[in-house]
């Protein structure tokens, strides 16, 4: 493990394999040293476990820089000290650029949201949808909603060319097809998406590889977290479908859609009291789907509370089909436009990402030295639904 400074603090490389470990991250905890990346990422009490293994002239070296926490664990396999300066610096510019693919209910209700709250971090908010005149629509209408004698407060809205999806700094992917219609019998609708999905999300990370992009690529359409990972195997692959390590870093995905189901869980838990404790000590954690895993807190974790809060969380959306609606606007609002604002401005949010090869959800944040993991002392009871979510992850090919 080697130290170098680089203008916003330090880095120290490692070399662990790129098919099961992020490129580059904040450095938070000595266990990160360790071994490659899992489930024990979330768990400080792992993580502590692990570090017992660290030598004290380790310790000593590392230690000034977890007090400061200014440094970044870098993954020499995906990229030499020298590219990693460069990386960390060029993320740092105060505006950035969003491109969003498909204008539908979802990609509409997203671009909404983005052109309201987005004035301080998105320069500008770039949109392309296979049909012209629904670009048209939006760039028109979006562009038309302005405070007035204050008409640069809002980003602009700018219809793109397919070949320009790629130069901004923010993709967000929110094309879908093979929604079960209002009605159906179909109780995990995600899933059933899957299959349809997986193709175009493949198509376009196939694109960004070409484009040698640099940006992140925000996964809106669900099942987000089996999505995640099709797209950063399809960048991945060469022309024979092997696994090249040359194509999006694993950190460079991300999926949206954890944050409205910790919204849902929210919700109830202002309903009944019982449940109130989810909302100041209460976490979220793995896909947007059946394996979800609400905690109603995790210093008086409560297993049998906790599970009927998640299941509420998860049926919330058959609760609006059953009203006759598609059940897209939360998501849309909590999952996706907030939380992809939060991450532009480098704040606590929940989403997906990359842990020992597989993409799970949990609270993270965006910073000057890369991605930052909440770790947590979890409770055993709780630890094991984690590792439940995560080998149901796992298993989906």
């Amino acid at each position: 493990m080697e130290r170098d400074e680089f203008q916003r603090g330090a880095m120290i490389a490692v070399s662990f394999p790129q098919e099961k470990n992020k490129g580059c991250c904040k450095f938070t905890h000595l266990g990160q040293l360790v071994d490659s990346e899992g489930l024990f990422c979330l768990d400080s009490n792992a993580l502590d476990e692990k570090s017992q293994k660290i030598s004290k002239e380790i310790r000593e070296k590392f230690a000034e820089d977890l007090q400061k926490g200014n440094t970044a664990i870098v993954n020499l396999n995906w990229g030499t000290v020298e590219q990693w300066k460069e990386r960390l610096e060029k993320s740092q510019k105060a505006k950035k650029r969003v491109h969003l693919l498909a204008l539908g209910d979802v990609g509409s209700t997203v671009l909404t949201a983005l052109k309201l709250l987005g004035g301080d971090c998105i320069q500008t908010l770039g949109i392309y949808d296979v049909n012209e005149n629904v670009c048209k629509r939006w760039e028109s209408e979006m562009n038309q909603a302005a405070f007035p004698w204050d008409y640069d407060r809002l980003p602009e809205v700018v219809i793109l060319k397919e070949e320009q999806l790629f130069d901004c700094d923010m993709f967000v992917f929110c094309a879908s097809k093979g929604i079960p219609p209002v009605g159906s019998e179909v109780k995990d609708v995600r899933m059933v998406q899957f299959e349809a999905n997986r193709g175009i999300v493949s198509v376009f990370a196939k694109k960004a590889r070409e484009s040698q992009f640099q940006g992140l690529f925000a996964v809106v359409s669900d099942p987000v977290d089996p999505l995640c990972k099709a797209a950063f195997l399809a960048s991945n692959a060469d022309e024979k479908g092997v696994f090249d390590g040359k194509g999006l870093r694993p950190e460079q995905i991300q999926g949206y859609g954890l944050g409205v189901m910790n919204a849902r869980a929210a919700y109830y838990a202002k309903k009944e009291e019982r449940f109130s404790s989810f909302l100041k000590e209460g976490r979220a954690y793995g896909p947007h789907g059946q394996d979800l895993v609400i905690a109603n807190s995790i210093e008086a974790y409560d297993d049998s509370l906790s599970r009927e809060l998640t299941q509420l969380a998860i049926d919330a959306n058959l609760r609006t089909r059953e009203l006759g609606f598609k059940p897209y606007i939360a998501p849309a609002i909590s999952s996706a436009a907030i939380s992809l604002l939060l991450t532009l401005q480098g704040e606590w949010h929940y989403s997906s990402n990359y842990l020992g090869g597989v993409y799970m959800g949990c609270k993270n944040r965006t910073t000057p030295w890369g991605l930052e993991i909440e770790n947590l002392p979890l409770p055993k009871q709780l630890f094991a639904r984690l590792e439940k979510a995560f080998r149901g992850l796992e298993e989906i090919e």
